[in-house]
């Protein structure tokens, strides 16, 4: 029985010895790790960038964009399959004017200017699906240097011609909602544009391709983090033709340019 006990006792000992000789990690110690491990990281891809490859497995990114003919809001998703080649899964939702648009005033009081779109049609929205190739045809060679991608793809588009509805007033003084060329044959006055909210039961839908090519320049300081800006050419073609303007030509094919600004991560 003494024997056990003296074991016992001894391998107390040897326990708390141990324990002395490797304290357990502080919380001190601990941020001080993370902060490390953040410096290893930023240092790792610093010189990734300054060797002009990006090694990644993924990225997400949001992009506003501007055309000749409209503007919307994109989100990508893009695999990379090698270093510098990637697919990309690309959605949008977008506005297309037609270049002959031009707000004017309708009526005034003493508090705002009412305005409308004269011949306006309709109000043209797109949700375009699409997939597409990355190229890096140049590294950013060094920490301020800029990365250039250039992209082609392609893919559906499914449009919404929401009728454009104007309140107006006709020569008995009634108020009326109606849409052009119908208020210019029938001499109406226009007061306003009746809003957003009006014509979406009457909507058509408009299905449609596309086509695109571009480059991309990406400047962003470290290479898990995207800062660029995409220039292209796009074209698109809709099964039926989308009426805009009244008295113009309906249009199946619109062919336009456009620049995107890109923020995002990759993984």
């Amino acid at each position: 029985m003494k024997k056990i006990v003296s074991l016992f006792i001894a391998c107390i000992v040897v326990i708390s010895a141990l324990a002395q000789n490797n304290p357990a990690p502080t919380r001190t110690s601990k941020k001080e790790s993370k902060k490390a491990a953040k410096r290893d990281r930023i240092n790792a891809m610093l010189r990734q960038e300054e060797e002009g490859e990006m090694i990644f497995n993924k990225h997400s990114i949001f992009g506003i964009k501007l055309a000749t003919d409209g503007y919307g809001l994109t989100f990508e998703s893009g695999k990379f399959k090698t270093p510098r080649k990637a697919f990309l899964l690309q959605f949008e939702l977008s506005e297309k004017k037609h270049p002959k648009e031009k707000k004017q005033a309708a009526s005034a009081n003493a508090f705002q200017v009412n305005s409308v779109v004269y011949g306006k049609m309709n109000n043209f929205y797109q949700l375009k699906l699409g997939a597409a190739e990355q190229r890096i045809i140049g590294g950013k060679g060094n920490k301020n240097g800029v990365a250039v991608s250039v992209i082609y793809g392609g893919g559906l588009i499914f449009g919404l011609a929401k009728p454009y509805f104007v309140d107006v007033q006709d020569q008995a003084n009634q108020t009326l909602r109606r849409t052009y060329p119908l208020i210019i044959d029938s001499n109406y006055f226009e007061i306003k544009a009746a809003g957003i909210g009006a014509g979406w039961s009457e909507s058509k839908m408009k299905l449609g391709a596309q086509a695109k090519t571009a480059m991309r320049f990406d400047y962003g300081r470290l290479n898990d983090v995207v800062t660029a800006i995409e220039v292209g050419l796009q074209a698109e073609y809709y099964g039926r033709k989308v009426p805009q303007m009244a008295y113009n030509k309906e249009k199946q094919f619109f062919f336009s340019a456009y620049v995107t600004l890109l923020l995002g991560k990759r993984k």
